[in-house]
This record gives structure tokens, C-alpha cells and sequence, in this order.
């Protein structure tokens, strides 16, 4: 069974930085895309940004330009640098784990504050 824990959540102003990590149990992560989705209240869960088990990316509109994700093979890890947050950026963050099953973390808040 692979779990994923996400951390790195948490207040943070309009127009600053942080970074969510998720990390993956198991031996699977190195063969998996991974991906991070966010749910804001009262909306529907929402792609953020992909990345294959070879390291190409992709992101929603809405963040290109603003988040960055990477991997870290030997530390199944994937990471979410987040800049120039909005207040529209609050929500719940989730990482997904694809290819090899398909396992989904428990969520982590981001807050904005305007």
C-alpha cells in the first residue's frame, strides 16, 4: 500500500513563497507521474501542475509562471515552490500518484491572506 503525506502548508501573505512537499511510501514513485491538485471551498478539486517519472511538466494556466513542481527520486518526494501567491491561490493542495496504481494524499491548507 503507498500513502502520501503532504506538508509545507499553511498563512502565508499575497505576493509570498512557499513550498509543499509529498512524500510517497513505497518503491513505486520512481516509475509514477505525479501531480498536485487543489480544492477551494465550495469549488471542485482542480489541476495544478503535472510531472512525468522523466521530469517534463505541465501546469493549469493559473500558476504557470508562479509554481514550479520537481521530484526527487531518491527521496520520494515531490515538491510545489509556490511564488507570488494570490488570495485566490487559498486552498486545500493534494498530490496524486499515478501509473502504478493510483493513490491520492490526505490534502495540506494554503492560506492567502490579502
Amino acid at each position: 500500500q503507498v500513502q502520501l503525506v503532504e506538508s509545507g502548508g499553511g498563512l502565508v501573505q499575497a505576493g509570498g513563497s512557499t513550498r509543499l512537499s509529498c512524500v510517497a511510501s513505497g518503491s513505486i514513485f520512481r516509475s509514477n507521474a505525479m501531480v498536485w491538485f487543489r480544492q477551494a471551498p465550495g469549488k471542485q478539486r482542480e489541476f495544478v501542475a503535472h510531472i512525468t517519472n522523466t521530469g517534463s511538466t505541465n501546469y493549469a494556466d493559473s500558476v504557470k509562471g508562479r509554481f514550479t513542481i520537481s521530484r526527487d527520486n531518491a527521496k520520494n518526494t515531490v515538491y510545489l515552490q509556490m511564488n507570488s501567491l494570490k488570495p485566490e491561490d487559498t486552498a486545500v493542495y493534494y498530490c496524486r500518484s499515478y501509473g502504478n496504481g493510483d493513490y491520492w494524499g490526505q490534502g495540506t491548507q494554503v492560506t492567502v491572506s490579502s
